[in-house]
């Protein structure tokens, strides 16, 4: 990941890991830097930036200040050669509408990539129905639709739909739908019935009528993904789907990008002992998402909680797979709702002798009674991205924001030049 990507920090940090000179200190990471070098014919490519610190950490009482993107100060870790750059909107095709979902993070974005948002005008009548207007032309554009589906995910998502409409009426050329997280993102598959052919003898009654009534369910992944490609949108532009399968869904191109690279970068400013970090899925399903995270960090060991029901209406019963004893645990994940998983896993990997536990996720949705839970003592630090909001009463002294702007308007640039995407990864 390149170590420019931006930072957006809350008001106070208290986390600090131990520094050292071991081999997971900044520049032994895993992972490979992002260089975005790709061709460009209207912005000149930044060179490629190297894993490393040129400037020492500022610190107050004792810990290290995250700088924000909305900054000018920025140092030259975090600089990008495209900040402060315009570019002519006459010269381009390429222009960027925001929704009212995530504002500010589409400003970011326009930021990055030295434009500005188009003028739209959004606003909902006395009954509730969304009316958008496209207050320039954008006849033969590219355009790119800057709205993630978050609470409320069926206000966000219709007027999405709708901005989408005005801008196939408007005759635009391209349209991508630029959706940093992806409601009913969960709601992707009808309950499965292979679970219940290992259970118990106590859980099979209960299974069968389960079963009985699973084609009832819908899948509304599907559904909106039908709904999006109807309303016209020509490519999806999505980040950290819940499930890989979730692209399958378009019948229109969809390029996923992660923001797995975004929180790499952050804890290899932290630096840590390699010996003494260990990466947590908190469930079974988890688990590809955190053997690949732990790869990237020094392909560090890997533990799970594994969570199971013994019965109907019993208490789940929660095993650690691993040894996280006197070691720091990351638990990743791709969102945290409610936090009653990673909680639950928090207190287990405690109760196994943790020194520290850190919540690493994409998207922080934070339906009550998430944030009580988070801010209870069991985490060091709860470390998320912007792809959704966090309202100003959701702030704790634990959590970190990190921003994904840059990465997002780097594959924005990539998508309208007609290059490789996966390669920012690489």
């Amino acid at each position: 990941m390149a170590s420019s990507l931006a930072v957006q920090s809350s008001p106070t940090q208290t986390a600090s890991f131990f520094m050292s000179s071991s081999s997971l200190s900044r520049c032994s990471f895993a992972h490979t830097s992002l260089s975005f070098n790709g061709p460009r014919t209207r912005i000149a490519p930044r060179n490629t930036i190297k894993c490393d610190i040129s400037e020492p950490l500022n610190f107050v009482n004792g810990k290290p200040t995250i700088p924000v993107l909305n900054d000018r100060t920025l140092p030259k870790l975090l600089e990008y050669p495209r900040l402060g750059k315009t570019v002519s909107r006459k010269d381009i095709r390429l222009k960027l509408f925001s929704g009212t979902a995530n504002p500010s993070l589409s400003q970011e974005i326009a930021r990055y990539m030295g434009l500005e948002l188009g003028n739209i005008n959004i606003k909902r009548f006395a009954d509730g129905e969304i009316y958008v207007k496209l207050q320039e032309s954008v006849r033969g554009c590219d355009v790119f639709l800057l709205q993630p589906t978050c609470p409320p995910a069926n206000e966000n998502l219709m007027e999405l739909l709708v901005m989408i409409d005005a801008c196939r009426r408007a005759s635009a050329k391209n349209i991508t739908a630029v959706i940093p997280y992806f409601g009913y993102a969960r709601a992707d598959r009808k309950a499965s019935f292979i679970s219940c052919l290992f259970s118990t003898s106590i859980q099979i009654e209960f299974c069968c009528r389960q079963h009985l009534t699973q084609g009832r369910e819908s899948i509304a992944a599907k559904l909106v993904a039908n709904l999006i490609t109807e309303a016209g949108a020509n490519r999806i532009l999505a980040c950290d789907l819940h499930s890989g399968q979730s692209m399958g869904y378009f019948d229109i191109p969809v390029d996923h990008v992660y923001g797995q690279p975004v929180i790499l970068d952050y804890l290899a400013s932290k630096r840590i002992y390699s010996n003494d970090l260990v990466v947590v899925s908190p469930d079974v399903g988890g688990v590809a998402r955190a053997r690949a995270f732990a790869k990237k960090l020094s392909d560090a060991p890997l533990a799970i909680v594994d969570k199971r029901r013994h019965g109907h209406n019993v208490a789940e019963v929660m095993n650690l797979i691993g040894d996280v004893k006197g070691k720091v645990a990351v638990m990743v994940d791709d969102m945290i709702d409610t936090a009653g998983t990673i909680a639950k896993g928090a207190a287990l990997l405690h109760e196994e002798g943790a020194r520290e536990v850190y919540a690493c996720c994409t998207h922080a949705v934070f339906s009550p009674p998430a944030i009580e839970r988070l801010s209870s003592g069991l985490f060091q630090e709860v470390i998320i991205t912007n792809t959704i909001p966090v309202a100003e009463k959701n702030y704790f002294p634990q959590l970190t924001v990190l921003s994904v702007a840059n990465l997002l308007g780097e594959t924005i640039w990539r998508v309208h030049d007609d290059c490789s995407v996966s390669s920012i990864f690489q």
